[in-house]
């Protein structure tokens, strides 16, 4: 039994892929453009540069921009990481001379969808666009293994727990709360320290801000936690 697809279906089907190309060789971006409209893709977009680019993209929103790494301005990777940022359905397939490791891998995690050297062929190329515009991982022979190792070896690690957050309190809010923590009342501190009532109270409400406490009970549990009800 087969079913008939419908008419915005087929119309979607029948789209050639919106392509941008990104290139600051102005040579190889015509090339390269020319050989994907000559294809029945659409071309949608051309830059020369990092900002620009962003700028492109955002305003003819491609299916695949095709980019080179090496650009004046923002880098190429810097161009994937706000591109795909703004809109994760763009996909993007890297159009390099370079194939270091480093600069493959620093692509894939700005949110490269594939990676191709510039010794690519032209029908290599073109299959790679429409194999990006459909969702496919396209990467130079060799560099595949290279990223699939390296999400593995990322995988494996133990996770690093996150360095605690030291609230950064100032001196008189720190002398606010040793007192708040040897039960003294605003009062108190307030004739001890020569303040008014109402600049203690504001003290006291910063201090909870910072170390996103809601009550003056959690404050002094704080306080004992952390030594501050010892004399001084």
């Amino acid at each position: 039994m087969t079913t008939d697809l419908s008419t915005d279906q087929q119309a979607a089907a029948a789209r050639p892929v919106r392509v941008m190309v990104v290139d600051d060789h102005p040579m190889w971006r015509d090339a390269v453009s020319r050989d994907l409209a000559e294809a029945g893709l659409d071309v949608v977009a051309t830059a020369g540069e990092g900002e620009e680019a962003v700028r492109r993209a955002r305003a003819c929103s491609p299916q695949v921009v095709v980019l080179d790494l090496n650009l004046p301005g923002l880098s190429g990777a810097e161009v994937c990481r706000q591109v795909v940022g703004h809109d994760p359905s763009v996909r993007v397939l890297v159009l390099s001379a370079s194939g270091e490791h480093a600069d493959v891998l620093e692509a894939v995690k700005s949110g490269a969808t594939g990676y191709l050297v510039k010794s690519a062929g032209r029908e290599e190329l073109l299959d790679a666009v429409r194999r990006t515009a459909v969702g496919d991982a396209v990467f130079t022979p060799g560099l595949a293994g290279l990223v699939l190792g390296e999400f593995r070896r990322l995988a494996a690690e133990p996770p690093v727990p996150a360095a605690p957050v030291v609230p950064q309190l100032t001196a008189r809010e720190t002398e606010v709360l040793r007192m708040v923590a040897k039960g003294l009342s605003y009062k108190q501190i307030a004739d001890r320290l020569v303040l008014s009532h109402r600049t203690v109270q504001n003290h006291v409400q910063n201090t909870l801000g910072k170390l996103q406490l809601h009550n003056r009970v959690e404050l002094v549990r704080y306080a004992i936690e952390q030594g501050l009800d010892d004399a001084v």
